[in-house]
């Protein structure tokens, strides 16, 4: 009884054996004279997919980079053309101005003392005109002496221009000379915005003495907004106007914009051998850029259109690209190895050369890297 309680062991024990065995067969991989076999359920299970070849369009670049920048109209610098102290300045950063909206306000005893001068010399400038012209008429009636005609015209015009000269100084104040005339004189003066845009930099506070020199406010404009990349000199040859673009903002956004070259530089950047393009952006709205943001391009020179397979079905082993083209498929899926010669590959496709091998048959799309790796 104990030899026939072991050999019922032994015989459920190869059964075991022979069933995982058949198991493995039908769902796994096993290779057959370089082929590759793939069962129903686990093509299924795994969820792999058979396509074609397709075509694809391949484009010649040049990778360059650059900033979002606006044309120099576009921005302004304001600064005072006096120096003062400001005592009001309502805006901050981000603020949009209207052009010939009030910025900032200055004031400095030194503009009384300007308007004082101009309203000196025009009160003097009536007396001065007609004793011009009294002496003018007196020398053409051989009544007085040509010495005290040209005195007279001389002290005249000497002050007309002196007039003329503290009239455009209150006029670039914004002050205005008929006020001063009337005996209104103001301390204080305005800066306005010479454009309309938005302030980008705002480098004063209440308090703050100001000298012709510094600047005290930036306005830019982003109604207009453009590419300026920088190309190397061994490139250049290449870029003509009108080549399309691809750019991205790598810091703020995977997502690809399009541009133009609109403008190629003709001049060298002796520091860096670069030369400067000028890109216009097929749809400035389409995105919130900023002026300064850095930006990565690629100019197109060049396009064709390809047979292609998908990276996903490519797969590289040691230099060599290889792909699994179907055989036979029936009760599972037998594969073939076919090793392929590439030509320009993007991101996300590769460039079939040996297309002749592979027209009309189906390719393991999804699951090839898997079953070659085993």
């Amino acid at each position: 009884m104990k030899y026939i309680y072991i050999l019922l062991f032994s015989l459920v024990l190869m059964a075991c054996g022979n069933s995982d065995k058949n198991s493995n067969t039908q769902n796994g991989i096993s290779a057959d004279s370089g082929k590759i076999v793939v069962s129903t359920s686990q093509f299924e299970g795994e969820q792999m997919q058979l396509g074609t070849l397709t075509k694809h369009v391949f484009n010649q670049t040049i990778k360059t980079s650059g900033m979002i920048d606006v044309p120099p109209q576009n921005k302004a610098n304001v600064s005072a053309f006096f120096g003062g102290y400001i005592t009001k300045t309502l805006l901050l950063v981000g603020d949009e101005v209207a052009k010939g909206q009030l910025l900032v306000t200055l004031e400095n005893p030194d503009f009384v003392e300007i308007q004082q001068q101009y309203l000196e010399v025009a009160e003097q400038l009536n007396y001065l005109k007609s004793e011009f012209e009294r002496q003018k008429t007196l020398f053409n009636e051989n009544i007085t002496s040509q010495k005290n005609f040209l005195k007279a015209e001389s002290i005249y015009k000497s002050s007309l221009a002196q007039y003329n000269g503290l009239r455009k100084k209150l006029t670039m104040m914004n002050i205005n000379p008929s006020s001063v005339e009337n005996g209104l004189m103001t301390s204080k003066i305005n800066l306005y915005a010479p454009i309309e845009g938005y302030v980008t930099k705002v480098n004063v506070s209440n308090g703050t003495y100001v000298s012709p020199a510094d600047i005290i406010i930036e306005i830019v404009d982003t109604e207009h907004i453009h590419l300026e990349l920088s190309v190397f000199e061994k490139d250049i040859l290449n870029i003509k106007k009108g080549q399309n673009i691809e750019f991205q903002i790598p810091e703020a956004s995977d997502k690809i914009f399009e541009a133009e070259v609109h403008l190629v530089g003709t001049t060298i950047d002796e520091k860096n051998r670069t030369v400067k393009i000028h890109a216009h952006i097929d749809d400035e709205k389409q995105a919130n850029f900023i002026v300064g943001m850095f930006v990565e391009a690629e100019i197109i020179t060049n396009s064709k259109e390809s047979w292609s397979l998908p990276r996903n079905a490519v797969v590289e082993i040691e230099d060599n690209y290889f792909i699994l083209v179907l055989d036979t498929k029936a009760t599972q899926y037998t594969f073939d190895t076919l090793k392929l010669d590439v030509g320009s590959t993007t991101e996300d496709f590769i460039e079939v050369l040996n297309t002749s091998d592979l027209k009309d048959i189906p390719i393991l799309f999804e699951g090839a890297f898997m079953l070659l790796a085993d």
